[in-house]
């Protein structure tokens, strides 16, 4: 009996290693749809700047949460000799891969919403101290219940804030940031004439769609993983994930008057506000969380950009900001059992909850954004920003003639 609950123990440790592997894989591959996404988005002039700001937010982000933020978030180093690392299948480790994929989101939204007059060496300091203390220190509070928070919030409401895939913990904050950076950098140069938005079309519609594919793909991972093993696996996330999806595809489709920017985001704005409820909701209710954030997405959007003047270049504040503050407050709704979801959440613990990720967000921004700002300058020249962030900064163009 020894030898066979060793076998059995064995096999539980390598499944669990092997299934949380796949979600790091799977939302590691998502970064390649933010960086089609935005590719497809921003002008032609700044496609070569938006593909390698996305893979360079990746390195630099996974060496300052491997040294950094793993450790404020969860108090975990990798300093121990690697015959200690590699124990039960090396399960931590890949644990550590999963969710620095994660961390490594939060740059990659920011970078949708400063494209074409970001200096590039700013922002990548920028997202390294992001991704080493202010995402961890916020995911450490929710997600691994640093300082109290969330045992305040279950004693005094009832339940804990609850946040199982990061609408809040990972869009929400990136989101936020990116809102602040945003407003510090300004408009760009030419975005308004006499007080009137210039249109600046997207610049390769199929690549847009496309990051947008590869996103949807991805965020099963993204969500259906967060269970982190095989016991906690749910096709109830799963079919959450698909039909918040789906909500938000036909919203972005009817208020977007069939353009294809607003409906290929319209999933995404439904899938980032599905991942805290995705584990509790009733797939009518996912339905209804993603088609209320598609309205949100084009609805805000468009007002960001015509009334408010703030240019966000992918709409990442309405995005991911928003939507995933709608997701973090629709749990303590559509959660409930009596909206058929499977209970054990609080509303009030769902405002505070969302209002304290916005809140570290946004101070996190201004400590960082503006110190950079102050010290080293976020924005190209004007004639940088003319000539483009590809030439400007790489010294080459996306496509060439000869």
């Amino acid at each position: 009996m020894e030898n066979v609950n060793s076998a059995v123990e064995t096999l539980v440790q390598s499944s669990n290693t092997l299934f949380i592997l796949m979600g790091a894989i799977m939302v590691f591959a998502m970064h390649a749809g933010f960086a089609f996404l935005e590719v497809g988005t921003v002008r032609h002039k700044n496609q070569v700047n938006a593909l390698v700001k996305i893979l360079t937010d990746f390195a630099f982000s996974a060496m300052a949460y491997f040294f950094i933020g793993y450790w404020v978030a969860y108090g975990v180093t990798f300093f121990s000799p690697a015959s200690e690392l590699a124990t039960n299948n090396g399960y931590e480790l890949v644990k550590f891969f999963f969710l620095m994929t994660f961390a490594a989101a939060i740059p990659a939204i920011v970078s949708g919403g400063i494209a074409e007059r970001a200096k590039f060496w700013p922002f990548l300091l920028a997202s390294s101290l992001i991704v080493a203390f202010v995402y961890p220190f916020f995911e450490g509070v929710i997600w691994n219940g640093n300082f109290g928070f969330q045992d305040w919030l279950e004693a005094s409401f009832g339940a804990a804030f609850h946040d199982f895939a990061g609408s809040v913990v990972v869009h929400g904050m990136g989101g936020w940031l990116a809102l602040v950076a945003v407003v510090m950098l300004g408009i760009r140069n030419g975005r308004y004439k006499g007080g009137r938005l210039v249109a600046f079309p997207p610049s390769n519609i199929p690549f847009l769609a496309l990051g947008s594919w590869i996103l949807c793909i991805g965020w099963f991972g993204f969500n259906v993983m967060s269970a982190q093993t095989m016991d906690g696996i749910s096709g109830l996330v799963a079919v959450n994930t698909l039909m918040a999806m789906v909500g938000g595809i036909i919203t972005a489709l009817i208020f977007g008057r069939n353009d294809p920017g607003f409906i290929h985001n319209g999933p995404l704005a439904g899938l980032v506000a599905v991942c805290a409820g995705s584990d509790v909701l009733h797939p009518m209710g996912s339905l209804v969380v993603g088609a209320i954030a598609g309205v949100i997405f084009v609805g805000l959007f468009t007002i960001q950009q015509n009334k408010w003047k703030i240019d966000d270049v992918l709409g990442v504040w309405p995005l991911h900001g928003v939507c995933g503050a709608w997701g973090g407050i629709a749990v303590g709704i559509l959660g409930s059992e009596s909206l058929g979801g499977l209970g054990g959440v609080s509303l009030t613990s769902q405002v505070i909850g969302t209002g304290a990720g916005i809140l570290v967000a946004v101070v996190g921004g201004v400590v960082v954004y503006g110190a950079i700002k102050l010290l080293l300058g976020l924005r190209l020249t004007q004639e940088e920003e003319y000539n483009g962030a590809d030439l400007s900064i790489h010294k080459i163009e996306s496509t060439s003639d000869a």
